[in-house]
């Protein structure tokens, strides 16, 4: 037996429960890993809300986590029992002491990272990997408009798009998050709790706007996004932190400067036979000290609940861990 959190009811943070489970077995193709860190992501309270679906209930919760391998299916050859691993996809579970999963998810984890470096940055990580180099190939010099730059994701986009030299504006709701983008390499920052994002973006650019706009943010920024970017460009809506953007109208595509619309997951690109390549990527740039992988908030497993009330209200800054 292990512990877990898990929820029988689609709602918020009170449905979680911290309870006693047995973890599956691994199939022929499957591997158990006892996880010694585990990640905090936004996608998270989507299925516990019920804005994502899962396959039935009670369900576990959680895509991330780190730890190390303990057994192995009959079919498995990439990774062994002791190996250091890490994962940031596969069925829901992440939230437990054991976590039962498809060995194609998995990535060997360097010496050089830890454990509570990987839970806290491989799906955020990830994502800025195929944000940047892949869903819109980031260069040098140029703008773009990144919402909630402050935050897990946010953090480490400020320090990736530094290290490839590109302009990042990002959006923030305090004086305290502005501070915290500008230092970790946001060229300029916009508080939207008193700046009007549009104005501001004009003014940055000089009347330009921003050649990709990177939207985390969903239903409250998809206007803001879509005035913020040059004609022909990008929007890249790639979250729905406050909401899924409904009701898309493709003629304002075209009225805004024929813009092009994207909503990208990370399941498309981190892929079976281009997931190690990305990592490997990602961990080369925290080895090298390009990112820096700051773990702000640290809550027990049986405290899930709080970690995420915490998250939804916006509260916390760079990643948040649970630990078994």
């Amino acid at each position: 037996m292990a512990k877990r959190i898990q929820f029988s009811a689609n709602g918020g943070p009170e449905v979680l429960e911290f309870v006693d489970f047995q973890p599956a077995e691994p199939g022929p193709k499957e591997v158990r890993v006892r996880n010694k860190a585990i990640g905090l992501n936004y996608i998270d309270t989507y299925f516990r809300s019920g804005l994502y679906p899962t396959p039935s209930l009670p369900s576990g919760l959680g895509t991330e986590g780190a730890g190390v391998v303990e057994a192995v299916g009959s079919e498995v050859t990439t990774v062994k029992v002791g190996d250091r691993v890490a994962y940031a996809g596969g069925p829901l579970g992440a939230y437990s002491e054991v976590h039962t999963l498809p060995a194609t998810v998995l990535v060997k984890l360097p010496e050089a990272i830890s454990f509570e470096q990987a839970a806290a940055v491989m799906l955020k990580g990830l994502t800025v990997q195929y944000l940047f180099r892949q869903t819109y190939e980031l260069k040098r010099d140029e703008t773009i408009l990144f919402h909630a730059a402050a935050g897990g994701v946010g953090s480490l986009a400020c320090q990736w798009a530094k290290a490839l030299g590109a302009k990042l504006i990002g959006t923030v709701s305090s004086p305290e998050k502005a501070a915290r983008a500008k230092a970790l390499g946001a060229w300029e920052t916009i508080d939207y709790s008193h700046e009007n994002v549009v104005k501001r973006v004009q003014e940055l650019t000089g009347g330009k706007k921003c050649q990709v706009v990177y939207d985390g943010v969903g239903k409250d920024t998809w206007e803001t996004s879509l005035d913020c970017v040059e004609p022909r460009g990008l929007v890249v809506s790639f979250g729905n932190a406050s909401g899924a953007v409904s009701g898309v109208n493709l003629g304002i595509l075209a009225s805004k400067g024929s813009l092009y619309v994207t909503r990208p997951t990370l399941a498309t690109y981190a892929t079976a036979d281009t997931l190690q390549a990305m990592a490997d990527e990602l961990f080369g740039m925290i080895t090298s000290g390009k990112l820096d992988v700051e773990i702000s908030q640290r809550y027990p497993l049986a405290e899930a609940a709080k970690a995420q009330t915490e998250l939804s209200g916006r509260r916390t800054m760079g990643s948040t861990i649970l630990l078994p």
